[in-house]
Formats: C-alpha cells, structure tokens, sequence
C-alpha cells in the first residue's frame, strides 16, 4: 500500500456513541452497585465510577475524578460528577467541591446529607422525621432487613428511581443554592440525568 493510501484511511479505533457519566463517590460499596443498575434501565449511558477504599475524604475523591479526566477521551456530551455524603466533613471542604463543580456545565456535585442510604429511603418512603445517620440505616432496615451495604438490585426499579426523585425534588424546595444544610439529598439530580438520556 503506498503512504498516499494510507494517508486517506479511515484511523482504526474504539469508538464511543453513549454518553460517559465519570463518577467520584466517596462510598466505595453501595454508590458503586446502585450507579451500575442504571447499565439496565439506560442501555444508552455509560457510568464509570472512580471508588477508593482507603482514600474517601472530599478533596480525595475530587483529586480522584480530575486524574480519571486527564486520562479520559472526554466528549462535550459527557459529564463528570462528584457523590459525597454530609458526614462529618466541613463546609470549608465541601465547598471545594462545589467550587469545582461550577467551572463547566458538564460537573456536577451531588450531596446526601446525612449519608447516601438517605437517597436509598426516599425509594420506598418520603423520609420524613429522620435526624441522624442512625435514624436513617434504622428506616432503610425497614425497607430493606437485609441491607449491609449491597444493593438488591431487584428491589430498585425504574419506578422507586423515579419516586424517589420526586421526593427528594419536594424536600429540595426551594432548591439549594450549594448542598442539603438539613437532611435531604441532590443525588436526585444525577439520577434524573440518567433517565433522560434518550
């Protein structure tokens, strides 16, 4: 073949026609085994999620997701998020993360305030009278007596996902300039996300 040929041909390689959702969480079980139910549900979307054992504190899981871009073929479709909880974490340092998330349209920040099972309860009832991370694994055990971190993925349907992000939208009203102060949770914006990729 001679080089003028070859200079016309097509280059060979992956290519890419779903959309790419990155996702840092700080949870490295549960947000993981919920985020891939949606590889069911959406066939058409593309969820990697970056998890780290050891390595979970919010500017861990921010410096975690912008190596992963660096390294990623990165489309002007696709989106990059970051899934932390309240926990015990300042506002100094979640802010940091918010920060980041307003520098594109393409990242987004999504906080469960107290903890990530809040946005699992809201699939099965709207949450009401839960103050703490202990009222709230003690609801979600009611829902879910098996519950240790793993996801069933039998009992989180399209359906509970679309509730769950109808409740989550009433408590969010008005909708929070940053993150959830009070218990509550905007994962339900990533989650709508999802379901709306056509």
């Amino acid at each position: 073949m001679t080089a003028a040929r070859r200079k016309f041909q097509r280059p060979l390689g992956e290519r890419r026609y779903r959309k790419l959702f990155v996702i840092a969480t700080e949870g490295y079980i549960t947000e993981p085994q919920y985020f891939a139910l949606f590889l069911k549900y959406q066939p058409i979307v593309h969820i990697k999620c970056l998890r780290d054992k050891s390595k979970n504190s919010p500017l861990q899981v921010l410096k975690r997701l912008r190596t992963q871009l660096k390294n990623e073929n990165f489309m002007k479709s696709d989106e990059a998020w970051l899934v932390v909880d309240k926990d015990k974490w300042t506002d100094n340092q979640l802010g940091q993360l918010f920060a980041w998330s307003n520098q594109s349209d393409q990242f987004g920040f999504a906080l469960s305030n107290p903890k990530f099972e809040f946005w699992l309860l809201l699939h099965f009832e709207d949450g009401n009278g839960i103050a703490s991370s202990q009222d709230c694994s003690g609801r979600l055990q009611v829902h879910l007596p098996d519950y240790d971190k793993n996801i069933d993925s039998r009992k989180f349907t399209r359906e509970l996902m679309e509730v769950a992000i109808h409740r989550a939208e009433v408590r969010d009203n008005p909708p929070c300039a940053d993150w959830p102060k009070v218990i509550g949770t905007t994962v339900y914006k990533l989650v709508a996300k999802f379901l709306s990729v056509n």
